[in-house]
């Protein structure tokens, strides 16, 4: 087996993160090119309903659960803590069309207990490292996912629409990267999402110091999909955006 690659997706609410997401997912899954775990790390999330699974528990729940067991006296060894958390951890995973699902859920509730979520995200650790590719499917900035899922990716991408916000909030995402390194990364780079033309991508590319991995158009059948609450597994592999992240998966060299 090929060694885990991770990707994780960070930007602006609203710019198209889990869509982006959700297609390339599709698009390894489709290929049959390895193993592949997609992680909801967004609150929101919005991941599941894209990709057309439905998690039985998320990582929170787990956490909740064992916190409120040591909260009424439950005494459990270190190994029994483990144990449990590996074995609850593995049955949260939701199976799709050759990926797995794993749902982080809302962010720690105030007062949690730092050795469970110390536990538990090495145990995610542990859990990515039997995949060929782990896509993470992030807030905003890039703590969260250091602090609740994982502190190393090879690939963080930053994605926006083409409004200065969405630009102005990649280019601080990417500072705060760059200069806390608040998550490990090889390479850093930006997705544009609903551009209108080559023209409009490559005027936003010479705005911005960012690496540009590539576009996507402004897409009715997604916007149609979204409509109808339909995951977007089903979008034709002849759709110009399935197209387009295939040639964005090429250029990461996603598809070796």
């Amino acid at each position: 087996m090929q060694q885990t690659r991770t990707i994780a997706l960070c930007g602006k609410g609203g710019v198209g993160k889990t869509s982006l997401c959700s297609l390339m997912v599709t698009e390894l899954a489709r290929g049959r090119r390895g193993r592949i775990l997609a992680i909801d790390a967004d609150p929101a999330s919005g991941l599941a309903q894209s990709l057309g699974v439905r998690p039985i528990k998320s990582v929170d729940d787990i956490r909740k659960d064992l916190v409120a067991k040591l909260k009424g006296g439950e005494a459990l060894t270190p190994k029994e803590t483990l144990h449990a958390l590996d074995y609850e951890l593995f049955d949260a995973l939701a199976e799709g069309d050759g990926f797995a699902l794993l749902s982080i859920g809302r962010p720690e509730d105030e007062g949690c207990f730092c050795r469970v979520n110390s536990l538990l995200k090495d145990i995610i650790e542990d859990l990515a490292g039997n995949f060929d590719y782990v896509l993470i499917d992030g807030e905003a900035g890039v703590e969260q996912i250091n602090r609740r899922v994982m502190k190393r990716v090879e690939h963080l991408i930053l994605v926006s629409d083409t409004s200065a916000k969405g630009i102005g909030v990649a280019n601080t995402i990417a500072k705060v990267a760059n200069d806390s390194r608040a998550v490990d990364f090889r390479s850093l780079g930006l997705v544009l999402n609903r551009v209108r033309s080559a023209d409009e991508a490559g005027e936003i590319g010479r705005r911005t110091a960012l690496k540009l991995y590539g576009w996507l158009g402004e897409d009715e059948l997604i916007r149609d999909y979204d409509f109808r609450g339909s995951p977007l597994t089903g979008m034709p592999d002849t759709s110009a955006s399935v197209s387009m992240v295939r040639d964005i998966l090429g250029k990461m060299n996603l598809l070796a």
